[in-house]
Protein backbone atom coordinates (compact mmCIF):
# COMPACT_ATOMS: atom_id res chain seq x y z
CA UNK A 1 0.00 0.00 0.00
CA UNK A 2 0.89 3.61 -0.33
CA UNK A 3 1.99 6.19 2.55
CA UNK A 4 -1.58 7.42 2.49
CA UNK A 5 -3.09 4.29 2.83
CA UNK A 6 -1.14 3.16 5.10
CA UNK A 7 -1.38 6.75 7.42
CA UNK A 8 -5.40 5.57 7.04
CA UNK A 9 -5.07 2.37 8.37
CA UNK A 10 -2.45 2.93 11.00
CA UNK A 11 -5.03 5.95 12.29
CA UNK A 12 -8.17 3.38 12.32
CA UNK A 13 -5.97 0.67 14.46
CA UNK A 14 -4.86 3.58 16.91
CA UNK A 15 -9.13 4.38 17.07
CA UNK A 16 -9.73 0.90 18.03
CA UNK A 17 -7.22 0.01 20.57
CA UNK A 18 -8.57 3.23 22.39
CA UNK A 19 -11.93 2.49 22.02
CA UNK A 20 -13.45 2.00 25.72
CA UNK A 21 -16.68 0.69 27.13
CA UNK A 22 -19.09 1.84 29.63
CA UNK A 23 -16.89 1.41 32.52
CA UNK A 24 -13.92 3.28 30.95
CA UNK A 25 -11.61 -0.13 29.97
CA UNK A 26 -10.46 -0.65 26.65
CA UNK A 27 -12.69 -2.85 24.43
CA UNK A 28 -9.73 -4.92 22.97
CA UNK A 29 -7.73 -5.77 26.04
CA UNK A 30 -4.06 -4.47 26.12
CA UNK A 31 -2.33 -7.45 25.92
CA UNK A 32 -4.33 -8.15 22.66
CA UNK A 33 -3.31 -4.25 21.29
CA UNK A 34 -1.33 -5.94 19.08
CA UNK A 35 1.81 -3.63 18.10
CA UNK A 36 1.97 -2.10 14.76
CA UNK A 37 5.05 -2.53 12.53
CA UNK A 38 5.44 -0.09 9.43
CA UNK A 39 7.73 -1.93 7.47
CA UNK A 40 9.17 0.46 4.34
CA UNK A 41 12.23 1.76 2.31
CA UNK A 42 13.78 4.61 3.74
CA UNK A 43 12.85 8.18 3.11
CA UNK A 44 9.12 7.66 2.43
CA UNK A 45 7.86 9.65 5.38
CA UNK A 46 6.96 7.19 7.85
CA UNK A 47 8.18 9.32 10.75
CA UNK A 48 5.80 12.44 9.04
CA UNK A 49 2.55 10.19 9.28
CA UNK A 50 2.56 9.19 12.77
CA UNK A 51 2.98 13.30 13.62
CA UNK A 52 -0.17 13.47 11.29
CA UNK A 53 -1.76 10.76 13.10
CA UNK A 54 -1.18 12.24 16.44
CA UNK A 55 -2.51 16.05 15.49
CA UNK A 56 -5.54 14.37 13.73
CA UNK A 57 -6.26 12.01 16.86
CA UNK A 58 -5.66 14.91 19.43
CA UNK A 59 -3.37 12.49 21.63
CA UNK A 60 0.10 12.75 22.53
CA UNK A 61 3.52 11.56 20.55
CA UNK A 62 6.78 9.85 21.78
CA UNK A 63 9.25 9.16 18.83
CA UNK A 64 12.05 7.25 19.17
CA UNK A 65 15.35 5.61 16.87
CA UNK A 66 16.16 2.35 18.54
CA UNK A 67 19.44 2.34 16.67
CA UNK A 68 20.27 4.58 18.86
CA UNK A 69 19.59 3.21 22.26
CA UNK A 70 21.65 0.31 23.90
CA UNK A 71 20.51 -2.44 26.31
CA UNK A 72 21.37 0.11 29.27
CA UNK A 73 19.01 2.43 28.36
CA UNK A 74 16.24 0.92 26.72
CA UNK A 75 15.85 -0.87 29.84
CA UNK A 76 17.34 0.99 32.74
CA UNK A 77 20.41 0.70 35.01
CA UNK A 78 20.80 -2.00 37.19
CA UNK A 79 21.10 -1.42 41.01
CA UNK A 80 21.76 -3.36 43.92
CA UNK A 81 18.04 -3.23 46.59
CA UNK A 82 17.57 -4.80 50.14
CA UNK A 83 14.64 -6.45 50.51
CA UNK A 84 13.25 -8.66 53.52
CA UNK A 85 11.51 -12.10 52.53
CA UNK A 86 9.92 -13.57 55.59
CA UNK A 87 12.19 -12.79 58.17
CA UNK A 88 15.73 -13.44 55.68
CA UNK A 89 17.50 -10.01 53.82
CA UNK A 90 18.26 -10.42 50.71
CA UNK A 91 19.90 -8.05 48.10
CA UNK A 92 18.64 -7.88 44.85
CA UNK A 93 18.88 -6.50 41.42
CA UNK A 94 16.57 -3.65 40.47
CA UNK A 95 16.32 -1.65 37.42
CA UNK A 96 16.11 2.09 36.97
CA UNK A 97 13.42 3.49 34.52
CA UNK A 98 13.75 3.20 30.88
CA UNK A 99 14.34 6.01 29.12
CA UNK A 100 11.79 6.04 26.37
CA UNK A 101 9.61 4.34 29.23
CA UNK A 102 10.45 7.81 31.27
CA UNK A 103 9.85 9.87 27.82
CA UNK A 104 6.20 8.88 27.93
CA UNK A 105 5.07 10.05 31.51
CA UNK A 106 7.08 13.32 31.10
CA UNK A 107 5.31 14.13 28.15
CA UNK A 108 1.94 12.90 30.00
CA UNK A 109 2.85 15.70 32.52
CA UNK A 110 3.83 18.36 30.53
CA UNK A 111 1.03 18.13 27.98
CA UNK A 112 -1.91 16.76 30.63
CA UNK A 113 -2.97 14.24 27.91
CA UNK A 114 -2.66 10.84 29.01
CA UNK A 115 -3.37 8.64 25.71
CA UNK A 116 -0.42 8.65 22.92
CA UNK A 117 1.48 6.86 20.50
CA UNK A 118 4.90 5.13 21.26
CA UNK A 119 6.58 5.21 17.80
CA UNK A 120 10.12 3.54 17.52
CA UNK A 121 11.22 3.65 14.50
CA UNK A 122 14.11 1.43 13.29
CA UNK A 123 13.11 -1.27 15.45
CA UNK A 124 14.80 -4.07 13.70
CA UNK A 125 18.01 -2.79 13.53
CA UNK A 126 18.40 -2.92 17.51
CA UNK A 127 21.97 -3.72 19.17
CA UNK A 128 22.93 -7.28 19.53
CA UNK A 129 22.42 -7.15 23.50
CA UNK A 130 18.96 -5.69 23.09
CA UNK A 131 17.41 -7.80 20.69
CA UNK A 132 16.21 -10.82 22.98
CA UNK A 133 14.39 -8.14 24.89
CA UNK A 134 12.39 -6.63 21.69
CA UNK A 135 10.13 -10.00 22.22
CA UNK A 136 9.07 -9.50 25.82
CA UNK A 137 8.51 -5.44 25.02
CA UNK A 138 6.00 -6.43 21.62
CA UNK A 139 4.26 -9.22 23.83
CA UNK A 140 4.09 -7.25 27.28
CA UNK A 141 4.92 -3.81 26.96
CA UNK A 142 7.53 -4.14 29.04
CA UNK A 143 11.21 -2.39 29.22
CA UNK A 144 13.06 -3.90 32.45
CA UNK A 145 10.55 -4.09 35.14
CA UNK A 146 8.15 -0.91 33.78
CA UNK A 147 5.54 -1.34 31.28
CA UNK A 148 4.22 1.47 29.07
CA UNK A 149 1.08 3.11 30.52
CA UNK A 150 -2.06 1.63 29.39
CA UNK A 151 -3.61 4.13 26.54
CA UNK A 152 -0.05 4.19 24.47
CA UNK A 153 -0.32 2.55 20.92
CA UNK A 154 3.32 1.41 20.15
CA UNK A 155 4.08 1.69 16.56
CA UNK A 156 7.28 0.64 14.84
CA UNK A 157 8.56 0.91 12.02
CA UNK A 158 11.94 -0.56 9.87
CA UNK A 159 13.36 -1.08 6.12
CA UNK A 160 13.45 -4.27 4.05
CA UNK A 161 16.30 -6.00 4.46
CA UNK A 162 18.06 -5.03 0.97
CA UNK A 163 18.45 -1.15 2.05
CA UNK A 164 20.11 -2.08 5.23
CA UNK A 165 23.05 -4.20 6.07
CA UNK A 166 22.24 -3.99 9.75
CA UNK A 167 18.88 -4.88 9.61
CA UNK A 168 18.03 -7.98 11.97
CA UNK A 169 14.85 -10.29 10.31
CA UNK A 170 12.56 -10.68 13.17
CA UNK A 171 11.54 -14.60 12.87
CA UNK A 172 7.60 -15.56 12.86
CA UNK A 173 7.07 -15.94 16.77
CA UNK A 174 7.81 -12.03 16.40
CA UNK A 175 6.11 -11.51 13.77
CA UNK A 176 3.15 -13.40 14.79
CA UNK A 177 3.07 -10.72 17.71
CA UNK A 178 2.65 -7.52 15.27
CA UNK A 179 0.27 -6.24 12.61
CA UNK A 180 2.45 -5.72 9.70
CA UNK A 181 1.31 -2.56 7.34
CA UNK A 182 3.79 -2.99 4.07
CA UNK A 183 4.12 0.43 2.51
CA UNK A 184 6.08 1.50 -0.78
CA UNK A 185 7.13 4.69 -2.24
CA UNK A 186 3.86 5.96 -4.61
CA UNK A 187 4.82 9.59 -6.18
CA UNK A 188 0.98 10.84 -6.49
CA UNK A 189 0.79 10.90 -2.69
CA UNK A 190 3.70 12.37 -2.28
CA UNK A 191 2.74 14.87 -4.10
CA UNK A 192 -0.46 15.92 -2.29
CA UNK A 193 2.17 16.23 1.23
CA UNK A 194 4.57 18.13 -0.88
CA UNK A 195 1.97 20.97 -2.25
CA UNK A 196 0.56 20.85 1.59
CA UNK A 197 4.52 21.92 2.80
CA UNK A 198 5.52 24.21 0.28
CA UNK A 199 8.40 22.16 -0.99
CA UNK A 200 9.65 24.28 -3.97
CA UNK A 201 7.54 24.28 -7.51
CA UNK A 202 10.85 23.28 -9.60
CA UNK A 203 10.95 19.91 -7.51
CA UNK A 204 6.82 18.98 -8.33
CA UNK A 205 7.25 20.37 -11.76
CA UNK A 206 10.07 18.51 -12.67
CA UNK A 207 8.96 14.86 -10.73
CA UNK A 208 5.74 15.23 -12.74
CA UNK A 209 7.79 14.66 -16.15
CA UNK A 210 9.69 12.48 -14.29
CA UNK A 211 8.08 10.55 -11.84
CA UNK A 212 10.67 7.48 -12.23
CA UNK A 213 12.86 9.81 -10.29
CA UNK A 214 11.04 10.21 -7.25
CA UNK A 215 12.23 7.37 -5.86
CA UNK A 216 15.00 5.10 -6.90
CA UNK A 217 17.48 2.56 -5.04
CA UNK A 218 20.17 0.65 -7.21
CA UNK A 219 23.32 -1.01 -7.12
CA UNK A 220 26.33 -0.58 -9.47
CA UNK A 221 30.07 -0.45 -9.68
CA UNK A 222 30.11 2.88 -7.53
CA UNK A 223 28.39 0.86 -5.33
CA UNK A 224 24.59 2.31 -4.03
CA UNK A 225 23.12 5.39 -5.55
CA UNK A 226 19.88 6.58 -4.42
CA UNK A 227 16.83 8.85 -4.40
CA UNK A 228 14.28 9.50 -1.83
CA UNK A 229 11.19 11.58 -0.75
CA UNK A 230 13.26 12.83 1.88
CA UNK A 231 16.47 13.90 0.19
CA UNK A 232 13.60 16.09 -2.28
CA UNK A 233 11.90 17.51 0.83
CA UNK A 234 15.36 18.31 2.20
CA UNK A 235 16.39 19.39 -1.21
CA UNK A 236 13.54 21.68 -1.25
CA UNK A 237 14.25 23.10 2.14
CA UNK A 238 17.75 24.70 0.70
CA UNK A 239 16.56 25.94 -2.51
CA UNK A 240 14.08 28.20 -0.89
CA UNK A 241 17.03 29.65 1.15
CA UNK A 242 19.42 29.51 -1.43
CA UNK A 243 17.16 31.65 -3.28
CA UNK A 244 16.50 34.17 -0.58
CA UNK A 245 19.83 34.43 0.34
CA UNK A 246 20.88 34.29 -3.50
CA UNK A 247 23.58 31.20 -3.71
CA UNK A 248 23.19 29.33 -6.44
CA UNK A 249 21.85 25.91 -6.68
CA UNK A 250 24.67 23.59 -8.83
CA UNK A 251 24.89 20.27 -9.11
CA UNK A 252 27.52 20.27 -6.25
CA UNK A 253 24.48 21.67 -3.79
CA UNK A 254 21.76 19.14 -5.27
CA UNK A 255 23.99 15.69 -5.14
CA UNK A 256 24.59 16.75 -1.42
CA UNK A 257 20.93 15.73 -1.14
CA UNK A 258 20.11 13.73 -4.38
CA UNK A 259 22.55 10.47 -4.46
CA UNK A 260 22.01 9.48 -8.47
CA UNK A 261 24.51 11.26 -10.87
CA UNK A 262 22.06 11.01 -13.90
CA UNK A 263 19.17 12.57 -11.81
CA UNK A 264 21.91 15.01 -10.60
CA UNK A 265 22.19 16.28 -13.83
CA UNK A 266 19.16 16.25 -15.14
CA UNK A 267 17.44 18.14 -11.66
CA UNK A 268 19.94 20.68 -12.53
CA UNK A 269 19.88 21.65 -16.19
CA UNK A 270 16.36 21.47 -15.12
CA UNK A 271 16.26 23.84 -12.71
CA UNK A 272 18.46 26.24 -14.49
CA UNK A 273 15.37 26.38 -17.12
CA UNK A 274 13.51 26.99 -14.89
CA UNK A 275 14.77 30.32 -13.69
CA UNK A 276 14.89 30.99 -17.26
CA UNK A 277 11.49 30.63 -17.49
CA UNK A 278 10.93 33.00 -14.47
CA UNK A 279 12.83 35.77 -15.96
CA UNK A 280 10.90 35.33 -19.41
CA UNK A 281 7.63 34.94 -18.41
CA UNK A 282 6.53 38.10 -15.86
CA UNK A 283 4.23 35.74 -13.32
CA UNK A 284 3.17 39.27 -11.72
CA UNK A 285 1.91 39.99 -14.70
CA UNK A 286 0.00 37.67 -15.86
CA UNK A 287 -1.81 37.48 -12.31
CA UNK A 288 -2.68 40.85 -12.06
CA UNK A 289 -3.57 40.79 -15.71
CA UNK A 290 -1.26 43.26 -17.23
CA UNK A 291 0.78 40.68 -19.34
CA UNK A 292 2.02 41.75 -22.70
CA UNK A 293 0.75 40.18 -25.85
CA UNK A 294 4.33 39.23 -25.87
CA UNK A 295 3.91 36.96 -22.96
CA UNK A 296 1.01 35.42 -24.53
CA UNK A 297 2.62 34.61 -27.79
CA UNK A 298 5.79 33.23 -26.12
CA UNK A 299 3.57 30.83 -24.64
CA UNK A 300 1.15 29.77 -27.03
CA UNK A 301 4.69 28.87 -29.29
CA UNK A 302 6.76 27.13 -26.26
CA UNK A 303 7.57 23.39 -25.76
CA UNK A 304 4.90 21.37 -23.46
CA UNK A 305 7.17 21.78 -20.95
CA UNK A 306 8.50 25.11 -20.61
CA UNK A 307 4.55 25.75 -20.54
CA UNK A 308 3.95 22.97 -18.09
CA UNK A 309 6.47 24.77 -15.77
CA UNK A 310 5.10 28.27 -16.36
CA UNK A 311 1.39 26.58 -15.40
CA UNK A 312 3.26 25.67 -12.28
CA UNK A 313 4.85 28.71 -11.45
CA UNK A 314 1.55 30.23 -11.91
CA UNK A 315 -0.01 27.88 -9.40
CA UNK A 316 2.73 28.33 -7.06
CA UNK A 317 2.47 31.63 -6.01
CA UNK A 318 -1.36 31.38 -6.03
CA UNK A 319 -1.72 28.67 -4.15
CA UNK A 320 0.62 29.98 -1.81
CA UNK A 321 -1.76 33.07 -1.23
CA UNK A 322 -4.96 30.58 -1.00
CA UNK A 323 -3.00 28.95 1.66
CA UNK A 324 -1.86 32.46 3.64
CA UNK A 325 -5.82 33.37 3.29
CA UNK A 326 -7.49 30.86 4.02
CA UNK A 327 -4.88 30.10 7.36
CA UNK A 328 -6.02 33.84 8.15
CA UNK A 329 -9.60 32.89 7.95
CA UNK A 330 -9.12 29.99 10.50
CA UNK A 331 -7.16 32.00 12.93
CA UNK A 332 -9.91 34.68 13.16
CA UNK A 333 -12.52 32.01 13.26
CA UNK A 334 -10.66 30.84 16.42
CA UNK A 335 -10.04 34.57 17.47
CA UNK A 336 -13.61 34.97 17.40
CA UNK A 337 -14.39 31.86 19.77
CA UNK A 338 -12.09 33.82 21.97
CA UNK A 339 -13.34 37.07 21.93
CA UNK A 340 -16.81 35.73 22.92
CA UNK A 341 -15.11 34.12 26.16
CA UNK A 342 -13.82 37.48 26.97
CA UNK A 343 -17.36 39.42 26.50
CA UNK A 344 -18.98 37.01 28.19
CA UNK A 345 -16.46 37.43 31.24
CA UNK A 346 -16.47 40.63 30.96
CA UNK A 347 -20.35 41.59 31.07
CA UNK A 348 -20.43 39.27 33.80
CA UNK A 349 -17.90 40.83 36.07
CA UNK A 350 -19.70 44.28 35.14
CA UNK A 351 -23.14 42.36 36.56
CA UNK A 352 -22.09 41.44 39.50
CA UNK A 353 -19.67 44.31 40.42
CA UNK A 354 -20.28 46.49 43.27
CA UNK A 355 -19.89 49.97 41.80
CA UNK A 356 -16.24 48.84 41.32
CA UNK A 357 -14.99 49.12 37.52
CA UNK A 358 -13.92 45.89 35.90
CA UNK A 359 -10.43 45.10 34.71
CA UNK A 360 -11.07 43.84 31.23
CA UNK A 361 -7.14 43.73 30.80
CA UNK A 362 -7.23 40.93 33.39
CA UNK A 363 -9.64 38.86 31.14
CA UNK A 364 -7.70 39.56 28.40
CA UNK A 365 -4.16 38.48 30.18
CA UNK A 366 -5.90 35.22 31.17
CA UNK A 367 -6.97 34.00 27.76
CA UNK A 368 -3.36 34.96 26.71
CA UNK A 369 -2.16 32.97 29.49
CA UNK A 370 -5.03 29.96 29.02
CA UNK A 371 -3.59 30.06 24.99
CA UNK A 372 0.01 29.66 25.64
CA UNK A 373 -0.58 26.93 28.00
CA UNK A 374 -2.52 25.58 25.04
CA UNK A 375 0.47 25.81 22.64
CA UNK A 376 3.02 24.60 25.36
CA UNK A 377 0.43 21.64 25.64
CA UNK A 378 0.72 20.56 21.76
CA UNK A 379 4.51 20.93 21.89
CA UNK A 380 4.88 18.88 24.93
CA UNK A 381 2.89 16.28 23.12
CA UNK A 382 4.42 16.43 19.81
CA UNK A 383 1.51 17.36 17.89
CA UNK A 384 2.23 21.00 17.08
CA UNK A 385 1.35 21.23 13.42
CA UNK A 386 2.81 24.44 11.45
CA UNK A 387 -0.93 25.50 11.06
CA UNK A 388 -1.73 25.36 14.93
CA UNK A 389 1.46 26.95 15.77
CA UNK A 390 0.94 30.03 13.42
CA UNK A 391 -2.59 30.20 14.11
CA UNK A 392 -2.60 30.52 18.16
CA UNK A 393 1.03 32.84 18.10
CA UNK A 394 -1.32 34.98 16.05
CA UNK A 395 -4.34 34.56 18.38
CA UNK A 396 -1.55 35.60 21.30
CA UNK A 397 -0.22 38.29 19.33
CA UNK A 398 -3.46 39.93 18.48
CA UNK A 399 -4.36 40.13 22.19
CA UNK A 400 -1.13 41.19 23.32
CA UNK A 401 -1.62 43.86 21.01
CA UNK A 402 -5.25 44.95 22.17
CA UNK A 403 -3.82 44.61 26.34
CA UNK A 404 -1.31 47.17 25.95
CA UNK A 405 -4.19 49.35 23.86
CA UNK A 406 -6.48 48.97 26.75
CA UNK A 407 -3.91 49.98 29.31
CA UNK A 408 -2.75 53.01 27.56
CA UNK A 409 -6.34 53.99 26.21
CA UNK A 410 -9.06 53.87 29.16
CA UNK A 411 -12.27 53.35 27.43
CA UNK A 412 -16.25 53.32 28.33
CA UNK A 413 -16.40 50.56 26.14
CA UNK A 414 -13.40 48.23 26.25
CA UNK A 415 -14.84 45.13 24.32
CA UNK A 416 -15.65 47.83 21.39
CA UNK A 417 -12.04 48.20 21.01
CA UNK A 418 -11.11 44.19 20.66
CA UNK A 419 -14.31 43.85 18.29
CA UNK A 420 -13.06 46.95 16.33
CA UNK A 421 -9.36 45.48 15.52
CA UNK A 422 -11.25 42.15 15.23
CA UNK A 423 -13.49 43.49 12.80
CA UNK A 424 -10.04 45.73 10.87
CA UNK A 425 -8.66 42.27 10.09
CA UNK A 426 -11.67 40.21 8.96
CA UNK A 427 -12.16 43.34 6.54
CA UNK A 428 -8.07 42.78 5.64
CA UNK A 429 -9.06 39.27 4.76
CA UNK A 430 -11.44 40.00 2.69
CA UNK A 431 -9.96 42.27 0.67
CA UNK A 432 -7.32 39.74 0.70
CA UNK A 433 -9.74 37.55 -0.94
CA UNK A 434 -11.42 39.41 -3.69
CA UNK A 435 -7.64 40.08 -4.67
CA UNK A 436 -6.82 36.56 -4.65
CA UNK A 437 -10.57 35.87 -6.64
CA UNK A 438 -9.40 37.80 -9.13
CA UNK A 439 -5.75 36.74 -10.04
CA UNK A 440 -7.62 33.44 -10.41
CA UNK A 441 -9.57 34.83 -12.84
CA UNK A 442 -6.18 36.32 -15.00
CA UNK A 443 -4.58 33.20 -14.86
CA UNK A 444 -7.57 31.42 -16.80
CA UNK A 445 -7.94 33.93 -18.88
CA UNK A 446 -4.03 34.13 -20.02
CA UNK A 447 -4.23 30.58 -20.00
CA UNK A 448 -7.37 30.55 -22.54
CA UNK A 449 -5.41 32.90 -24.79
CA UNK A 450 -1.93 30.86 -24.40
CA UNK A 451 -3.01 27.15 -24.45
CA UNK A 452 -6.56 27.40 -26.34
CA UNK A 453 -7.73 23.94 -25.46
CA UNK A 454 -4.39 22.43 -25.23
CA UNK A 455 -3.12 20.06 -22.01
CA UNK A 456 -2.25 22.85 -19.98
CA UNK A 457 -5.28 24.00 -19.16
CA UNK A 458 -6.13 20.57 -17.94
CA UNK A 459 -3.30 21.00 -15.90
CA UNK A 460 -4.35 23.92 -14.40
CA UNK A 461 -7.60 22.65 -12.96
CA UNK A 462 -6.26 19.22 -11.78
CA UNK A 463 -3.53 20.99 -9.53
CA UNK A 464 -6.41 23.10 -8.37
CA UNK A 465 -8.55 20.10 -7.56
CA UNK A 466 -5.99 18.02 -5.89
CA UNK A 467 -3.97 21.00 -3.78
CA UNK A 468 -6.05 20.65 -0.14
CA UNK A 469 -5.62 24.57 -0.35
CA UNK A 470 -6.88 25.65 -3.44
CA UNK A 471 -9.46 23.09 -3.37
CA UNK A 472 -10.80 24.51 0.06
CA UNK A 473 -10.56 27.84 -1.79
CA UNK A 474 -12.48 27.36 -4.56
CA UNK A 475 -15.11 25.39 -2.67
CA UNK A 476 -15.54 27.74 -0.02
CA UNK A 477 -15.83 31.32 -2.18
CA UNK A 478 -16.36 30.13 -5.89
CA UNK A 479 -14.71 30.52 -9.23
CA UNK A 480 -16.91 30.59 -12.34
CA UNK A 481 -13.93 29.84 -14.36
CA UNK A 482 -12.99 26.92 -12.29
CA UNK A 483 -16.11 25.07 -12.84
CA UNK A 484 -16.54 25.95 -16.67
CA UNK A 485 -13.45 24.09 -17.30
CA UNK A 486 -13.28 21.71 -15.10
CA UNK A 487 -16.97 20.70 -16.92
CA UNK A 488 -15.47 21.50 -20.23
CA UNK A 489 -12.36 19.40 -20.18
CA UNK A 490 -14.10 16.25 -18.60
CA UNK A 491 -11.52 16.35 -15.71
CA UNK A 492 -12.02 12.43 -14.71
CA UNK A 493 -11.96 11.39 -18.17
CA UNK A 494 -9.13 12.81 -19.56
CA UNK A 495 -6.94 12.70 -16.31
CA UNK A 496 -5.45 9.39 -17.31
CA UNK A 497 -4.43 10.42 -20.55
CA UNK A 498 -2.74 13.80 -19.50
CA UNK A 499 -0.69 11.56 -17.03
CA UNK A 500 0.34 9.21 -20.01
CA UNK A 501 1.90 12.31 -21.94
CA UNK A 502 3.60 13.52 -18.94
CA UNK A 503 5.41 10.47 -18.27
CA UNK A 504 6.47 10.27 -21.63
CA UNK A 505 7.75 13.67 -21.95
CA UNK A 506 11.65 13.74 -22.74
CA UNK A 507 13.32 16.86 -21.11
Amino acid sequence: MNIKQAKNHIKNSVKLYLKKDEYGDYRIPVVRQRPIFLLGSPGIGKTAIMEQIAQELGIALVSYSMTHHTRQSALGLPFITHKNYKGMEFDISEYTMSEIIASIYEVMEGSGIEEGILFLDEINCVSETLAPSMLQFLQYKIFGKHKVPDGWVIVTAGNPPEYNKSVREFDVVTMDRMKLVEVEADYPTWKEYALKQGIHNAVTTYLDMKKSDFYRVETNVGGKSYVTARGWEDLSATMLLCEEEGITVDETLVGQYLHNEKIVKEFTAYYELYNKYKKDYKVEDILNGTNSAQEVERARIAKFDERLSLVGMLLDKLESEMRENLETADYLAELMKVLKIIKALYERAENTQNGGETDICAIVESQIQARQKLLESMRSAGTLSGEDRRKNRAIIQFLEAREKELRLNRSENPFAVLKGAFDGEVAAMKEENARIQSRLHNVFAFSEVAFMDGNELLVLVTELTVNVYSSRFIGTYGSPDYAKHNEDLMLHEREDDILQEIDKLEL
